[in-house]
């Protein structure tokens, strides 16, 4: 290796360093015993251009293990993203260009946004798939428009959290031999040495899984870390993970290889040691970088500007002699029309017989698929069951990546993770589906969606007791409320083929906002009132006779929103006069105006009843200290779905019973 290559390692080191003992806050072990392997894949390995930072054809690098974040900024910082040496000196401050942990869309140059150990590695999965895919679609012999790498750095932590397992057992399935995980392996954690909890032969648990693994003996060898990342690239059948035997907080000679090295700053009479023990110049001072090394990462970085060049040059001409593709690939990459969904008949028609909301899913996957060709999607094992499989189309699989039904297998939490990185990767829409109640093993990555701002959709069937006899394992009651009580997610459960298609129409053309739909196991019929106003979150389905003098109000989603209707004849038969509102969607209820909101639950109303056969959480701020609500108050039960709805009393004497309750208590 060179001295500049060297000193550009070590400029990484300090560059961190500083960044986290100025903030007096952060975890410098991984940037100190990572920088070479990093300099070493982005100086020379990686194609990528800090000029353009979205340039569709780059390598994408996904820092699995977070909260090395200072790691990520150097490199970003020195390779001309646009992150100046002032955003480093704002480390971990409000509203800087780099806080904590990396965060997409917030400081560009950074591809997902990863928190959660492991995460990282499921959304690089993600990834490999998403590049596969498209290859499959749009590559012709001479012209591979499509031809790039997912490369992921994570340590110990990454590959003890089940994620990780669950991810790269699908990529060694699938083949994905454009995958290549560096393993920042340095054997120790938070709590000392990995030995105390972690024992395993993790190159052999990879090896089963069916990747190529390798492994460099020591971190500081450019050459042998280079050797390793070519002979990953050279294998075209497996994924890689390169073994990367590190130590934590090198360099530092008072903390290199202690546990004390991972999560706090160094001090500052350490900093100094290390910079003295890296011989950097002047180690007194913070922030200082020769100008020798600005200059070589220049060089290194026009490079990356000159493979997107060469690109450029490629993909004119395969626009030029594919038109067709041209015009595929811009749609590919377009945002769905909604103007033109939303006035599509075909889009919206249903057949006026009782269907479970699941099935009229399946239809809308089946509709959307031919309306938008970007669409890839599949189940945890359940796609018989979440009606999900787009028919007509092929698996995805090691054979032929051109297919669009994704098979998972029993691996919720890394499916979320593969659906974020399929997402972040650009140029395809996805959704994935399981269970409702196993929406409590995807809600982590769920929450990654949320927090990047990116629309995947989840397909969450069997959404209630009617569930039956699988009994309260299998019966969701408090995920409703813990969906909903999360930001930017629209939760929508809806009550027919209407408000179905509306639940499909807001998943398919939203922009920064993932959807859950919650569907139904069992038979719901068509309401006669349903209708786009579903898109306003909260809408009157059936209306009292005198809307101006009315009696009280039932509200309700899914389900039970057909129940409530029936419950407002029966008032009816008695005297009493309600509305009936369907929610399907609290979310965006909350997004309308005050004026909306209360020409829908009139603030003199006070008279209210929720009706939902999961937990009342969540409907308070809706029924008041007045209302009342008919929900389930434990887990379910194993029998007959319908006997289940009784027990519990989701029946229309019940809920009028109630009813007459609250407008009596409120006269």
């Amino acid at each position: 290796m060179s001295n500049i290559d060297m000193t550009c390692v070590n400029a990484i080191r300090v560059l961190a360093a500083d960044a986290i003992q100025k903030a007096n806050s952060g975890h410098p072990g991984l940037p100190l015993g990572s920088a070479a392997m990093a300099y070493e894949l982005w100086a020379k390995h990686m194609k990528h251009n800090g000029k353009n930072p979205k340039w569709a054809n780059r390598d994408r690098f996904v820092l699995s293990g977070g909260h090395g974040s200072s790691l990520l900024y150097s490199l970003l910082h020195f390779f001309g993203y646009g992150l100046t040496l002032d955003d480093m000196k704002q480390f971990r401050q409000d509203g800087s260009l780099t806080p904590g942990h990396p965060e997409y869309g917030h400081t560009v140059g950074v591809e997902a946004t990863t928190g959660p150990l492991g995460a990282g590695m499921g959304m690089a999965v993600g990834m490999a798939m998403a590049e596969a895919h498209l290859a499959a679609e749009f590559n012709r012999p001479g012209y591979e428009v499509v031809d790039h790498y997912t490369f992921a750095l994570g340590g110990d932590g990454c590959m003890m959290e089940g994620i990780s397992s669950e991810a790269f057992s699908l990529a060694g399935t699938l083949g994905l031999s454009k995958l290549i995980v560096l393993y920042d392996s340095n054997k120790i954690s938070i709590e000392g040495d990995t030995d105390i909890a972690f024992t395993e032969n993790v190159q052999a648990r990879m090896a089963s899984f069916g990747f190529q693994t390798i492994t460099v003996e020591d971190g500081n060898d450019l050459e042998a870390i280079g050797k390793a990342i070519e002979a990953a690239k050279a294998d075209k059948e497996h994924p890689s993970f390169i073994t990367v035997k590190t130590q934590i907080g090198y360099g530092c000679p008072a903390k290199q290889g202690k546990a004390s090295a991972h999560g706090e700053p160094l001090g500052e009479e350490n900093v100094k040691a290390l910079k003295e023990n890296l011989g950097w110049p002047e180690p007194e001072k913070t922030f200082n970088i020769p100008q020798e090394v600005y200059a070589h990462y220049e060089e290194l970085a026009a490079q990356g500007a000159a493979e997107e060049e060469k690109w450029n040059k490629l993909f004119a001409e395969y626009c030029e002699k594919f038109p067709e593709e041209k015009a595929r690939w811009e749609k590919f990459h377009a945002p769905v029309d909604a103007d033109a969904l939303m006035s599509d008949e075909s889009f919206w028609a249903y057949e006026d017989k009782a269907q479970a909301t699941r099935n009229l899913s399946g239809i809308m996957i089946n509709r959307i698929k031919d309306m938008v060709p970007q669409l890839i999607g599949g189940s945890a094992d359940l796609a018989p069951s979440n009606k999900t499989m787009m028919n007509g189309e092929s698996d995805f699989s090691k054979d032929n990546y051109a297919g669009r039904n994704l098979h998972f297998g029993i691996r919720e939490l890394a499916m979320a993770a593969m659906a974020n990185g399929i997402t972040l990767h650009g140029g395809l829409r996805t959704y994935v589906a399981t269970f409702f109640v196993f929406s409590d093993y995807t809600k982590p990555m769920m929450r990654l969606a949320s927090l990047m701002n990116i629309p995947v959709t989840y397909v969450l069937t069997h959404d209630s007791i009617g569930v039956g006899e699988d009994g309260p394992t299998h019966e969701p009651i408090e995920q409703l409320a813990m969906l909903r009580a999360m930001p930017n997610l629209n939760v929508f459960r809806p009550a027919d083929a209407t408000e179905t298609a509306a639940g499909w129409y807001l998943a398919i053309t939203a922009d920064k906002t993932p959807t859950a739909l919650v569907l139904t196991r069992q038979n719901l019929p068509q309401l006669a009132g349903s209708s786009k106003e579903a898109l306003k979150g909260a809408y009157v389905v059936s209306e009292a006779k005198d809307a101006s003098n009315m009696d009280g109000i039932l509200m309700a989603s899914g389900s039970e929103v057909s129940l409530a209707v029936d419950a407002q004849a029966e008032l009816a038969k008695e005297g009493l006069d309600v509305r009936v509102v369907s929610m399907p969607c609290m979310d965006l209820f909350e997004q309308q105006s005050d004026a909306y909101k209360a020409s829908i639950l009139p603030k003199n109303v006070r008279a209210r009843v929720s009706v939902e056969a999961l937990s009342d959480f969540g409907w308070g701020k809706y029924v008041g200290l007045d209302g009342a609500s008919v929900c389930m108050e434990g887990f379910g039960a194993s029998a007959p779905g319908p006997l289940l709805f009784k027990k519990f009393g989701f029946t229309v004497e019940h809920v009028v019973e109630v009813a007459k309750k609250v407008i009596s208590d409120n006269k």
